[in-house]
């Protein structure tokens, strides 16, 4: 085998160009393995522990190419590949007349004042600026970009109420407005149900199992899944519910979220009540300490929020999922690419009496020492922050989770692998490698795994839910609509059930 380690020093592309950068080199024959990724740390970690040597003077704005192949010469053809490809993406747009791009939010929402929202997907240290910008020139703003800081986040939110404004995130991963998806959404029908969410895929489960309900969502709002921390108080969640209490096309509201802090959640469900609509509050992990108002009903998972708000709407309603499962004794991993489908999932194996170790923990003595390594029962939430620095979305690049995938998979104390596949705009085109590592690590085990799927989408998605329904249960997987129904698959499979 030839390595070849290329730097690019002070250099920067989004890390969803420097994705299809690496597939485009790594389909060059003779080639085994091709990364071009910004030298953060998560990133030189990960090129360390695959054997390559690295200068030690690397930046988080230094682009470093990695290839290694069964020659040079064919090293050296994916290292022409990349830099044809990184060309390519420097070539300047504007030609002849054409009008140059605006070089700022501000100046673009002068150029065209019908503007009303800004998109921002920048690394996270520029996003707090260009958010404040988009807000100065008052726009509603959508914020993709995950690495803000809280007090960044809580300043942003104060001033875009002050200004009547939305203040979507950050890291806000999916929204819906008059119809119109923002980041990862799918293709689901117009409706009178509306969600306010503390979660990109939670949104994605809930208006998904909806739309197979026969139920239509009329916005979706994204508030950041930090929303409803203390430190924030809810101040977008707040301002979603009154919206959405003046809107006559909404009739039924759900409010969805990770674990949110216990006092604010119950602010949230006064606003709920006054709103003099139909409230669901969908709190994987959090039921407990808020007792039902007048008006607001509780859920502890998405699936059963999702049913109340379809029961609400006056929707057809779904039978609870039971696919059969092989018995394969051993422990459950959960790798997931969305953190709410995480949680979802490990509250239904902890309610089973299992103590689950996770980077996003149910219980603070619960969190696992190091996000790469597994311990007992054990999910992991690939679209954390800390996995994501320098990397697209685990959505968008499942790579560092197909890696550990194969490797859980080879453990032969592991019985039971739950993952989520996630549909929709923005997604993965064709999850298809997946099911090939599925199917190698099946055939390996024969008899002693299982792999339970959560598979959120909308039969209108691009990528054909029903397609791929069938291609993962052709590879050998139980599939399921929710991440809750994965779980318990997972608990029958494992003899924990």
């Amino acid at each position: 085998m030839a390595d070849l380690v290329s730097v690019r020093r002070d250099t920067y592309f989004d890390s969803v160009a420097l994705m299809l950068v690496s597939r485009d080199a790594a389909a060059v024959g003779g080639v085994d393995q091709a990364s071009a990724v910004a030298a953060t740390p998560l990133n030189l970690e990960l090129l360390q522990g695959q054997a390559f040597s690295l200068p030690e003077d690397l930046g988080p704005n230094d682009l470093v190419i990695a290839i290694r192949a069964e020659t040079e010469a064919a090293a050296q053809a994916a290292l022409a590949a990349v830099e044809g490809s990184l060309a390519e993406q420097r070539r300047s747009a504007p030609v002849g007349r054409a009008l140059a791009p605006a070089r700022s939010l501000r100046s673009a929402a002068r150029r065209h004042p019908d503007l009303s929202l800004a998109f921002i997907s920048v690394p996270g240290r520029f996003a707090a600026y260009e958010a404040a910008q988009a807000l100065q020139a008052g726009l509603h703003v959508f914020c993709f970009s995950d690495g803000v800081s809280i007090q960044d986040e809580v300043a942003l939110k104060q001033r875009a109420t002050e200004l009547g404004l939305l203040f979507m995130g950050p890291d806000c991963g999916t929204a819906i407005i008059d119809g119109v998806g923002l980041g990862f959404a799918n293709a689901v029908q117009r409706g009178p149900v509306a969600v306010v969410g503390a979660s990109g895929t939670g949104i994605q489960e809930l208006t998904c199992l909806l739309d197979a309900a026969g139920v239509g969502i009329s916005h979706a709002i994204g508030v950041g899944g930090r929303d409803l921390k203390r430190e924030v108080g809810g101040l977008m969640t707040l301002a979603a519910l009154k919206l959405l209490a003046e809107d006559v096309e909404t009739k039924v509201i759900v409010v969805v979220s990770k674990p949110p802090d216990p006092a604010v959640a119950g602010r949230v469900q006064t606003a709920a009540a006054e709103t003099g609509k139909p409230v669901v509050m969908a709190l994987p992990g959090l039921t407990s300490s808020l007792s039902e108002a007048a008006g607001v009903r509780l859920a502890g998972t998405l699936e059963a929020g999702a049913r109340l708000a379809a029961e609400l709407a006056g929707g057809e309603g779904w039978a609870t999922e039971e696919p059969p499962v092989a018995a394969t004794p051993g422990l459950i991993r959960g790798l997931f690419s969305g953190g709410t489908l995480c949680t979802e999932a490990m509250t239904v194996v902890a309610q089973a009496g299992q103590v689950v170790h996770s980077n996003i923990p149910l219980r603070p003595e619960w969190r696992l020492a190091d996000s790469r390594t597994s311990e007992g029962h054990c999910f992991v939430d690939f679209g954390d922050d800390e996995l994501t620095q320098g990397r697209a979305h685990p959505m968008i690049d499942p790579s560092l989770r197909n890696e550990r995938f194969q490797r859980e998979a080879a453990d032969p104390a592991v019985g039971v692998l739950v993952l989520d596949v996630v549909l929709g705009y923005g997604a993965d085109a064709d999850p298809a490698e997946l099911t090939r590592l599925m199917r190698r690590a099946l055939a390996d085990r024969p008899g002693r795994l299982t792999v339970c799927i959560s598979l959120c989408g909308a039969t209108d998605d691009p990528q054909s839910l029903e397609a791929q329904a069938t291609q993962l249960r052709q590879a050998g997987a139980v599939v399921t609509r929710s991440a809750a129904a994965a779980a318990r698959a997972a608990l029958l499979a494992a003899g924990l059930k």
